[in-house]
């Protein structure tokens, strides 16, 4: 196994140590996006974000789903992640099997990260790549729920909003310096768990909420080329 690439605080590779990489040759990446424990695939947050992902990557599909608990349009509490691997897991096979030999890609939004670094970690489902939009890094009670991220084998990337409660980048920094497979971090500076900036913040930094997320769409398009080596 490959060394982990070292990271510049917004995530850009510096060329060293770069693990060797399976080339998939003119296989565009499909994306299964895992949804947050508060709203269903159908939430606009979900919505917008799965077009910046198609627009932003050569991905060539993007697939939502809902976990169980939000079946028949009723929610209701979130199980804890581990009883949503098997649906996810399930969701997974679907896109092997709709696209044969393409590389799949791991994106969750909070909770459908930590399942997806879940079902990664179990290593009966090929997975290429995980992109993680706001990790829940801290639990309930607040203690840093890390142990699936030092098991992984699988390059991953963290998005986050630099305010997240649930995942102070002091935490997460201290995280992925002791994990082993190749990582990147982009800092959406201002964001919250979700991204989004107070005015103020987004005043002085003279951008907006939406060129801030395209730029971090952009970077998740530059790690995936980096990490698949995807050729055409």
């Amino acid at each position: 196994m490959g060394k982990k690439k070292k990271q510049s605080q917004h995530g850009e590779p510096d060329g060293s140590d770069r693990p060797l990489k399976r080339a998939f040759v003119g296989k565009r990446p499909v994306i299964v996006f895992a949804h947050g424990a508060g709203a269903p695939s159908s939430s606009e947050w979900m919505k917008r974000w799965k077009e910046l992902l198609l627009s932003s990557t050569d991905a060539i599909d993007v697939i939502t789903f809902d976990y169980p608990y939000f079946s028949g349009g009723k929610k209701r509490a979130p199980p804890k992640a581990e009883k949503l691997i098997d649906p996810h897991t399930e969701e997974i096979k679907k896109a092997h099997l709709k696209y044969p030999g393409h590389p799949v890609v791991l994106v969750g939004k909070s909770m459908g990260s930590r399942v997806g670094c879940l079902v990664a970690e179990k290593g009966e489902m090929e997975v290429s790549a995980i992109i993680c939009l706001g990790y829940p890094l801290r639990g309930i009670n607040g203690a840093v729920r890390d142990g699936v991220l030092q098991n992984l084998r699988v390059p991953i990337m963290f998005v986050q909003g630099s305010k997240d409660g649930l995942c102070p980048l002091d935490k997460l920094q201290e995280v992925i310096k002791r994990m082993t497979t190749s990582t990147k971090l982009h800092i959406i500076e201002g964001g919250d768990h979700s991204f989004k900036v107070g005015k103020k913040n987004l005043e002085m930094q003279g951008t907006t909420e939406e060129k801030l997320e395209k730029t971090a769409a952009e970077s998740i398009h530059a790690f995936l080329h980096e990490v698949l080596n995807v050729t055409f």
